[in-house]
C-alpha cells in the first residue's frame, strides 16, 4: 500500500508529517499484535511525501518540508493524500502555479486507479482536479462558501467532520488529518488496528460534527432564501413544517426542496431540524437552562424527539453536549 503525500509551498507542515508519523505508529501497531507478521506491517503503509520537482518546499511559516521525490518519480500510489494550505485573502493557494500542477498530477493518478483524500483546505486541490465533481464531500466549515463558489459541481455537505464518496474522502479542520489517517487505516487493516492507533496516538477516532465549532447560521449567510428561512424558523416558528415553511417564502415545497438541495445539500425537513438544533445549542449554553424547556422553545413537543435529532445532527446528546460546551467554556476562560 503506497502512499503519496503532496508538499506545496504553503502546505501545513504539521499535517504532512503527522500523517507520516501517524502511518509510522499504524506499523508500530500492527507490529505489536501476534498474528501480523512484520514484513506485512511494514509494507502496508508505505508513505512517500512528493512535490512538483522532489525540492524541499517551504511550508506556511516559512520552513522546509523535506520531500522524497518528484511526481515524476512517484510511480503509482494507491492512496494521494492532500493537506491544509495557507490561503491569501481570496482565501485560494498562496501559489497558484503550483496548486494547478499538483491538481493535474492528483487527477491523473485517480484515473490510474488511486484513491484520493483532502483534509481541509486540501479539498480545494481536489476541486481544482475535478474530482469532487457530483461528489458529496466536506471541508473546514470557513471555507465552506469558498468551495461551493469556486467548483459549483461539487456537492459540499454542510458540517460534516468527514465524508467518502467512492474513491474521494474529505475531511473539515487543519488538524483533520488524523481522521483521514484514522479512516484508511480502518480501511486498509481494519477497525481494531485504527483504534489500537488512535489509543497509541492518544487521538479521537471519533470526530465531532464541525456544527459544534461553527458560529450558528454561518451557512445561512450566503444566499437570502436562507437567511429568510432561518428568520422563519428561528424567530416566528420554530415548530414549522417543510409545507408549511414553503408557504412562507412564497414557494413550492418542490422548488424549496431543490433549492436547498442546491444551496447545502440539505431536504426541508434537515434544514429546519438543523435551525433548530442549533438555535438549542445557543440556549444550551447556559448552563441554567432546562433541556425540556430548551426542547419546547426549539418546537419540539417530546423530549425523544428532541435527542433523538439533537444527536443525529451533532453525534452527542444534548446532556453530553452541554458537558462538552461547558468544559470548552471553562478552558478558554470564558464566562458559563
Amino acid at each position: 500500500m503506497r502512499i503519496a503525500i503532496i508538499a506545496l509551498e504553503g502546505s501545513l507542515h504539521s499535517s504532512i508529517s503527522g500523517l507520516s508519523d501517524m502511518f509510522w505508529i499504524t506499523r508500530q501497531a500492527m507490529q505489536s499484535q501476534p498474528e501480523q507478521s512484520t514484513g506485512t506491517a511494514g509494507n502496508l503503509f508505505d508513505v512517500q511525501i512528493v512535490s512538483a520537482d522532489g525540492a524541499p518546499v517551504r511550508d506556511a511559516q516559512g520552513r522546509m518540508i523535506t520531500v522524497d521525490c518528484a511526481f515524476a518519480a512517484a510511480g503509482q500510489p494507491d492512496i494521494v493524500i492532500a493537506t491544509g494550505m495557507a490561503l491569501g485573502a481570496d482565501r485560494l493557494p498562496v501559489h497558484m502555479p503550483g496548486f494547478v500542477q499538483a491538481a493535474g498530477w492528483i487527477r491523473q493518478q485517480y484515473e490510474r486507479g488511486a484513491r484520493v483524500a483532502g483534509a481541509c483546505a486540501g479539498a480545494l486541490l481536489l476541486g481544482e482536479a475535478g474530482l469532487l465533481n457530483g461528489k458529496h464531500c466536506t471541508t473546514t466549515w470557513w471555507l465552506f462558501h469558498t468551495l461551493q463558489q469556486r467548483y459549483p459541481a461539487a456537492k459540499p455537505v454542510w458540517g460534516k467532520a468527514m465524508e467518502e464518496d467512492g474513491r474521494v474522502l474529505t475531511t473539515g479542520g487543519p488538524l483533520s488529518w488524523v481522521s483521514v489517517a484514522l479512516q484508511i487505516i480502518r480501511r486498509e487493516a481494519g477497525g481494531d488496528i485504527a483504534r489500537l492507533t488512535a489509543d497509541m496516538a492518544v487521538a479521537d477516532s471519533q470526530p465531532l460534527s464541525q456544527q459544534v465549532y461553527a458560529p450558528p447560521g454561518f451557512v445561512n449567510t450566503r444566499h437570502p432564501l436562507l437567511m429568510r428561512a432561518e428568520e422563519i424558523i428561528r424567530y416566528r416558528n420554530p415548530a414549522i413544517t417543510a409545507e408549511m415553511l414553503a408557504a412562507a417564502l412564497h414557494t413550492t415545497e418542490r422548488t424549496l426542496q431543490r433549492r436547498l438541495k442546491a444551496l447545502t445539500q440539505e431536504t426541508p425537513k434537515a434544514f429546519i431540524t438543523r435551525v433548530r438544533i442549533e438555535s438549542a445549542c445557543v440556549l444550551l449554553a447556559n448552563p441554567q437552562a432546562n433541556i425540556r424547556e430548551v426542547a419546547a422553545e426549539c418546537g419540539y413537543k417530546e423530549d425523544t424527539a428532541f435527542r433523538k435529532a439533537f444527536t443525529q445532527t451533532l453525534g452527542m446528546t444534548p446532556v453530553q453536549y452541554r458537558k462538552w460546551i461547558t468544559e470548552r467554556n471553562a478552558g478558554t476562560g470564558r464566562p458559563i
